[in-house]
């Protein structure tokens, strides 16, 4: 039994033995690398680029108020159309102390002046129906009294404008009456009553009621690259797609680039705009999210290789092309537009050439 054990014991000792050896050797022995075989084929080659912006209403304008109040009352409500003129807030005014002090005493001034002229034109006609004076000198007196009249009047409607905001004799056309200046869409009526609203002057831009768009008429805006925007000219065809609705997909046509860039990010970048053709089975909403799909480059029936094929040193372009099965030759070729994935040859390489791609991962 003894030398049974010692059997096994000696056998199981020659076994490891054996294993180690041909680990360490397979080890030892050099690992075979091979390579992904690319073909040159004939292919169309587009370059596009994805530039991200949003849909914007073409014409969108802020109402504003015409005079200094107070909302009184709101017509309209945000996602209501309206017409141009349409009435969309009531304002009460609020008037200056100052030009009200200056009113009150015009008016006051040209009442008293209107009642002197009164009285002096009441004498001076008694006397003129007894011939006792010219008829030049009736006239003068005469138009002194007409004068103050229309002072008067004029004293009693610039008073009313100032205090209520629009006078007896243009009740209909009442400044305090905001009116839409476009037929269009409300996008937002950012007041509510009781807001204290002001005009738009030298030193204020005033304060906006509503602000209306025509949504027929949409437009992309967006930025591309520097690298980019010289491929670019108006006119181009653009692919629009909208992140709120994934079944959407529109025709554009670019009608503008901008000749300054800004910075973003430290980068330059150029604005474009593009317009929208009107969708009948989707409702497209100011604001929303959009990318646009522009062809830059395009080049049809094209030799290429995948990109993943090339190495580069200083400005120029190296292939391995394949002599014998997995053997390759290091050669210069020139390219021209890539998509991302594979690249134009123009010089270099022939249809049917297999060249070296990625290394195999040994498993």
């Amino acid at each position: 039994m003894k030398k049974v054990f010692k059997y096994l014991a000696l056998a199981l000792v020659a076994l490891i033995f054996v294993g180690t050896f041909v680990f360490l050797y397979s080890k030892s022995r050099p690992e075979v690398i091979t390579w992904q075989e690319l073909t040159v084929s004939v292919m169309d080659i587009t370059r596009t680029s994805v530039v991200t912006g949003k849909v914007e209403p073409r014409n969108e304008v802020n109402i504003k108020p015409q005079i200094n109040g107070i909302i009184s009352e709101l017509y309209k409500e945000a996602g209501e159309m309206v017409k141009e003129g349409e009435v969309i807030a009531k304002l009460k005014v609020i008037p200056d102390m100052g030009s009200l002090s200056s009113a009150e005493s015009r008016l006051r001034l040209s009442e008293m002046n209107l009642k002197q002229a009164e009285t002096d034109h009441n004498r001076q006609k008694a006397l003129y129906d007894k011939e006792l004076v010219s008829m030049e000198e009736y006239d003068k007196v005469l138009q002194v009294y007409n004068q103050a009249k229309e002072e008067r009047s004029a004293a009693q409607e610039a008073l009313e404008v100032i205090r209520d905001g629009v006078s007896s004799s243009n009740a209909g056309s009442s400044s305090t009456l905001v009116r839409s200046t476009i037929t269009g869409l409300i996008l937002d009526i950012p007041v509510k009553v009781g807001n204290s609203v002001i005009q738009a002057n030298t030193m204020d831009d005033g304060t906006p009621v509503a602000t209306v768009a025509d949504m027929s008429d949409l437009i992309f805006n967006g930025s591309i690259d520097e690298t980019e925007v010289g491929a670019l000219v108006t006119g181009m065809p653009m692919n629009i797609t909208i992140g709120a609705l994934p079944d959407y997909s529109s025709e554009a046509t670019l009608e503008y680039i901008s000749p300054k860039a800004t910075e973003s990010n430290g980068a330059s970048q150029f604005e474009i705009k593009a317009a929208i053709v009107p969708s009948e089975t989707h409702t497209i909403r100011a604001g929303y999210s959009a990318n646009a799909e522009i062809v830059l480059q395009e080049a049809k029936g094209v030799l290429s290789v995948p990109e993943s094929a090339l190495e580069f040193s200083a400005d120029s372009v190296f292939v391995y092309l394949m002599s014998s099965p997995q053997v390759f030759e290091k050669i210069s070729i020139t390219t021209g537009i890539s998509d991302g994935i594979n690249i134009q040859v123009l010089s270099g390489l022939s249809e049917g050439q297999i060249v070296r791609g990625t290394q195999n991962i040994a498993k």
